[in-house]
């Protein structure tokens, strides 16, 4: 089991005020056993009114934590769908950004307890997150125009990083110094409790609310609607600024009164250059700084960089934890995610970890650590952590094995040295095919195609394509017709055969073809017709669900179209209905091929890329695994660092856990921008095996642990400094 200064309560994403206000609830707990021993009676301990100022901070959490993991649930996808970043790079983007989110606390910290003081900084730095939501917002809108997107939101992101690092540290300590302490400890109590139902409450909504603002509202001519997924983030964040503004008048405002962490870093600056320039030998380097610095300081000082080097290799779960927001998220893009009346989305596969969490603390608290403490298995803080490890190498196993399995759903992409060809038959008779390249040939059946995607060739050409009809074609029977096809190296081309102009005609389709899936989970269709008299709008419907596709009189083909539902469709052109079987899958590619006229038109539906198979609940294992690897390594962790660091040294532990989140996520972007891998199935392999190759360090760096105990006086001191 825990210890009793483990936290009540876990932020679903290891949220760095899960760290600060760890340490006021920790300390609350001391104090109540404290001042209960001295002979408080419980009505002086409770004497005091329940502040009103906290509730006004509760909200502005509510809200901040709503902006925070709405806009990041749907960042690899915006980066991707709309800024046009591959994968590779949205990924880099997206840890990086996450990076800053974990290193800007600390100078958030040094700000607040150094010069502004807490109110003031979170004030400040939440204008600043405030801007840099609205220009996300505003960027994914054609508002400053698509040239100038990817600028505008990457500095958005960087005030969003500024500003929610940068009162990650201040808000719920700001909230304990509401308090008057011992008169208000259990109220101080219950409002952690009130303020951690807060971070999951908004954490959650958001997580499932953005994805379908995303990807259920279409605005500005596109399929999706990312300005107002990101812009209801944008107005939470200005909310949270007003609600903390407007209990201005009822805050408890302490002044600065110096940061730890500076201190400790002068300590060991000057201990090292001390030593530098000392030929004296001390039983410790950090002795050296004794004639400047109190002996306190650096006896403290030296227990906490024991635990600083047992962190040094924690930062590689993080960089395995944190891609469920971006590897994982493109994973279920290739997914299938439909339940029925419901479709999930694939960024909507965060939620549930959150969800699993709050599942898991009791269930791990109650069943599982008991039940393995019975074993002598994983009773000690430390063991903890190395299986918390261990079980995030096995996640990335099993998402490796499930990588593999959705490659054979992928696009057929041609490679160096190849060329794809795709023949589209909108004649009403079969066609036989041949040509002076050897792979190209063949019978093409009546509104059918012929799809070559092994073409062997370099750089561009151009070639003669020979077509001949059956002999029972009923308007041109056994006729003979020619066409000419441009191949090019590594790109898909499209021909299509058609009679409407009254003559057998071969026509290349402008441009090449984009056979890739889509990330949003779309269906992607586009229309060969072949058409003597038709209406100028092709009509899908669904159950109430409609979307037009303009034909164009003057061509034979459409752009490649999104339709924003998956399932059965009737087509319907004027009066009359296709008589076609239409059935799009999620993130599929097709061609729907037309014949006829306006009152009697043939179709047939073509996969160019097949629709996602693999259902999305197959995620579900590694997900399963990934969270039960952060309850043993995160709220162990979070145990561990506090219980091991002095009391004057708790918020030095609590900025350096935050940067092993930071270098953990700097992991993910260095990894990336290798790219190492073409396959993900290697790259999430050569995580897991990092991963343990990592545990096992650090399994030896923790044998060699000293547990540090906490001197009876250290506890006296945290009773004094919370009255």
């Amino acid at each position: 089991m825990f210890s009793q200064t483990r936290p009540r309560f876990s932020d679903s994403s290891h949220d760095a005020d899960t760290e600060s206000t760890f340490t006021y609830a920790s300390s609350e707990r001391i104090s109540v056993a404290s001042y209960s021993d001295k002979g408080y009676l419980l009505q002086d301990l409770q004497k005091q009114k329940y502040p009103r100022s906290v509730f006004f901070i509760v909200g502005n959490e509510f809200c901040e934590r709503f902006s925070y993991y709405g806009m990041r649930t749907i960042l690899s996808l915006y980066l991707v769908d709309m800024l046009k970043y591959t994968e590779g790079d949205a990924t880099l983007i997206y840890h990086a950004f996450t990076m800053l989110c974990y290193f800007f606390p600390l100078i958030g910290a040094i700000i607040a307890d150094s010069y502004l003081g807490k109110f003031r900084t979170i004030f400040y730095l939440s204008i600043v997150y405030a801007a840099g939501n609205i220009l996300v917002s505003a960027a994914s809108s054609p508002l400053f125009g698509y040239d100038n997107q990817r600028s505008f939101s990457l500095f958005g992101l960087l005030l969003i990083a500024i500003g929610t690092g940068g009162i990650k540290p201040c808000v719920s300590a700001f909230g304990g110094d509401q308090f008057t302490l011992p008169q208000q400890a259990k109220q101080l109590a219950q409002f952690f409790s009130i303020f951690y139902f807060s971070i999951n409450a908004g954490s959650l909504i958001s997580t499932y609310i953005t994805p379908i603002l995303r990807h259920d509202v279409h605005c500005f001519g596109e399929d999706t609607c990312f300005p107002l997924a990101f812009g209801v983030p944008a107005i939470l964040m200005v909310v949270s600024l007003l609600l903390f503004l407007a209990g201005k008048k009822l805050y408890i405002c302490k002044e600065p009164q110096g940061n730890i962490i500076v201190e400790v870093s002068k300590c060991i600056s000057h201990a090292l250059v001390v030593s530098f320039k000392s030929k004296e030998k001390k039983e410790h380097w950090l002795d050296h700084a004794a004639d400047k610095f109190d002996k306190t300081l650096i006896s403290h000082t030296k227990a906490v960089l024991q635990v600083l080097f047992l962190f040094i290799p924690l930062p590689l779960f993080w960089a395995l934890f944190d891609q469920q927001g971006s590897r994982w998220t493109f994973q279920a893009t290739r997914m299938d995610g439909s339940l029925g009346w419901f479709t999930i989305k694939p960024d909507q596969m965060q939620v549930i970890n959150p969800f699993l969490i709050l599942a898991f603390i009791p269930l791990f608290d109650s069943f599982i650590y008991p039940s393995l403490a019975k074993c002598k298995l994983l009773v000690r803080p430390l063991q903890r952590l190395s299986a918390g490890g261990l079980l995030a190498a096995v996640a990335f196993i099993i998402s490796a094995l499930l990588e593999v399995r959705l490659e054979a759903t992928y696009a057929v992409l041609p490679d160096v040295g190849q060329a794809q060809l795709r023949v589209f038959n909108g004649l009403e008779c079969d066609v036989h095919m041949t040509s002076t390249l050897t792979s190209v040939s063949g019978n093409i059946n009546a509104l059918n195609a012929l799809q070559i995607t092994d073409i062997s060739m370099q750089n561009s050409a151009d070639y003669p394509l020979n077509f001949t009809t059956t002999p029972d074609c009923s308007q041109f029977p056994s006729q003979m017709f020619t066409g000419t096809v441009s191949l090019q190296e590594k790109q898909s081309v499209s021909i299509f055969l058609s009679s409407s102009s009254g003559v057998l005609a071969v026509s290349q389709v402008p441009g090449f073809d984009m056979i890739q899936k889509p990330d949003n989970g779309n269906p992607q269709i586009r229309v060969l017709y072949n058409l003597a008299t038709f209406q100028s709008d092709l009509m899908f419907s669904q159950n109430g669900y409609k979307q037009n596709i303009t034909l164009d009189k003057s061509r034979t083909s459409t752009p490649l179209v999104s339709i924003g539902k998956t399932g059965t469709f009737v087509a319907t052109l004027g009066n009359s209905q296709v008589k076609a079987d239409i059935e799009l899958g999620s993130s599929g590619v097709y061609t729907l091929i037309l014949e006829g006229n306006n009152n009697s038109t043939m179709g047939t539906l073509v996969t160019v890329t097949p629709p996602n198979s693999v259902h999305m609940l197959w995620l579900l294992p590694q997900y399963i695994i990934i969270t039960a690897a952060e309850i043993m390594f995160s709220i162990t962790g979070l145990e561990f660092s506090f219980t091991q660091a002095p009391v004057s040294m708790k918020s030095l532990i609590s900025a350096a856990w935050l940067l092993t989140v930071s270098f953990g996520n700097l992991i993910v972007v260095i990894i990336s921008e290798a790219k190492f891998f073409q396959s993900q199935v290697w790259e999430f392999l050569l995580f897991a095996v990092l991963m343990v190759i990592d545990m096992i360090i650090f399994i030896i760096i923790a044998c060699r642990y000293q547990y540090y105990n906490p001197s009876d006086s250290e506890t006296e001191n945290v009773t004094k400094n919370s009255s």
